[in-house]
């Protein structure tokens, strides 16, 4: 009986410290997807954090002009306004037999979109290409004064910025050819670019990627990714600043409990609808050297001569990442791929194949009366002939990564939370069996009247937006700014964001 009565204390003792001692998110009324842990406090019964692939759409666009070429993966995509922007390289590898030539030189090239799926190249006028200024061409590696850029090795940015001067409204990061580090340059329409320093912004790094920097409208800073190399494996460096011309020293970003692996890319960028998440999209490099599989990949024959000049050139091969990130540095990377190589119309499995664009944004979906879907871009067909294409793929808003539940019923329980608003929405998917139900408990686990989980009726369905409803009504605005839990029970579906309204 005492040893009864002493473990009943113990527990009590147990419940009353973590009451104690746990220190709640305050999450207010934002956004918050499930791509990571930050909110679970524990999961059971098979629910699961599940990653989802994209699907593939079509060909929007294909490198075939002169000027452009086999040698594009780098691209910067962004809504502006009703206009959608692209920005790209133009450049071409010709392999011979033993070497490779370029037989023109590197530009940055433009293109636009009333739909995101639909692309023009507009005629510019702005730089010469054989004796012609009729095509698409933003800069030339001598286009701007004083320093000499790579300008396939360019990121374009709209500058979020409430306090950005007019004439920098647009900026971009380009690598410089002759002068080692990341220069910047500034532009009043997204079209005519200059110099805003003759010196590098940055120089502790390798560059030799799309490097790219955007405004962080949550912190109120400028925040920079670009490649280095962190003992002889491929990596990514990000650095801060207020003004975008003084930044910090470059640190190195950490992937808890990911494997060593050569990033090419890191894609970063405030997730539009919750900008105090980021994500990114990098691009896995792996070299599997020869083997009957790699044989057996498309492209063998020129693969082999690839090859001849450099094995990697023939055995290295790419795919798409995803990883997320709450203060910039440190990031969830899944190990699964996010878009992987494939049967895909000319996809050859070489290294620059799949290699995510920099920027979502948000289309119309096929299906009539279906809500709007996140569009992303990636490369194919890479160092094949004279171009190389470039595909959509589409997703589910927010549907990046979901907490997953099996029809037997997976629960998750939140760790501490405040909370404003008087509605709790979800974004959700179920089968035609499935549900998920909702409990509101304090922080010792004890559900509040009227909110326990026989309070809530299933839910079944499929929606971005749906108010969670128990016996009394989707009221919760007398538990807002009081530390709660959520309890969710979830059969066969998938919950990919939640926010209170």
């Amino acid at each position: 009986m005492k040893l009864v009565i002493f473990a009943q204390s113990f527990a009590a003792i147990v419940a009353y410290s973590m009451v104690q001692t746990a220190s709640p998110i305050h999450i207010g009324s934002r956004l918050e997807l499930m791509v990571d842990e930050h909110l679970i406090e524990r999961m059971s019964d098979g629910a699961k954090l599940h990653l989802h692939r994209p699907n593939i759409r079509e060909v929007v666009t294909v490198t075939d002009e002169p000027w452009e070429g086999n040698a594009c993966p780098y691209r910067s995509v962004f809504q502006d306004g009703d206009l959608y922007r692209m920005y790209y390289g133009g450049y071409q590898y010709d392999v011979g037999e033993k070497t490779m030539s370029y037989p023109h030189s590197r530009f940055l090239c433009y293109a636009e979109s009333k739909d995101g799926i639909h692309w023009t190249k507009p005629n510019l006028g702005l730089v010469e290409f054989k004796g012609s200024r009729k095509n698409n061409i933003i800069l030339s590696d001598d286009s701007v004064e004083a320093v000499e850029i790579d300008a396939v090795h360019v990121a374009v940015l709209k500058d979020e910025n409430p306090d950005c001067n007019p004439d920098a409204r647009y900026k971009a990061l380009a690598v410089g050819r002759n002068s080692h580090g990341l220069f910047a340059l500034k532009s009043p329409d997204g079209i005519h670019f200059s110099l805003m320093s003759d010196k590098p912004i940055i120089t502790k790094g390798a560059f030799d990627s799309q490097n790219l920097a955007f405004w962080d409208s949550v912190r109120g800073e400028y925040r920079e990714y670009h490649r280095g190399f962190r003992d002889g494996v491929r990596d990514i460096l990000t650095a801060t600043s207020k003004d975008f011309l003084n930044w910090t020293e470059p640190v190195w970003l950490n992937y808890p409990g990911a494997p060593k692996e050569h990033l090419y890319t890191n894609q970063i960028k405030p997730y539009y609808r919750a900008p105090h998440i980021f994500i990114g999209f990098p691009m896995r490099y792996q070299d599997r050297g020869w083997s009957e599989s790699m044989r057996a990949l498309p492209g063998l024959e020129l693969r082999e001569r690839r090859s001849r000049i450099s094995q990697r050139y023939g055995t290295a091969i790419t795919d798409g990442l995803f990883m997320t990130s709450r203060d910039g540095v440190n990031f969830k990377r899944w190990g699964e791929a996010f878009i992987r190589p494939g049967l895909r119309l000319k996809d050859n499995w070489v290294y620059g194949d799949n290699c995510t664009a920099w920027g979502i944004v948000e289309t119309k979906s096929a299906i009539d009366d279906a809500p709007n879907e996140l569009s992303i871009y990636a490369t194919e067909s890479y160092w094949t002939g004279n171009s190389l294409s470039v595909r959509r793929f589409t997703l589910r808003i927010d549907g990046f990564v979901s907490v997953w539940g099996p029809l037997s019923g997976g629960e998750f329980v939140t760790k501490p939370l405040v909370f404003e608003g008087s509605k709790l929405v979800m974004n959700f998917s179920t089968s035609a069996a499935g549900s998920i139900q909702v409990e509101i408990q304090d922080v010792g686990g004890k559900p509040f009247d009227g909110f326990a989980l026989p309070d809530c009726p299933e839910i079944f369905g499929d929606a971005i937006e749906r108010a969670v409803i128990w016996k009394d009504g989707s009221d919760v605005s007398k538990l807002a700014g009081k530390p709660i839990r959520l309890r969710f029970l979830i059969k066969d579906a998938d919950l990919y964001s939640i926010h209170f309204k």
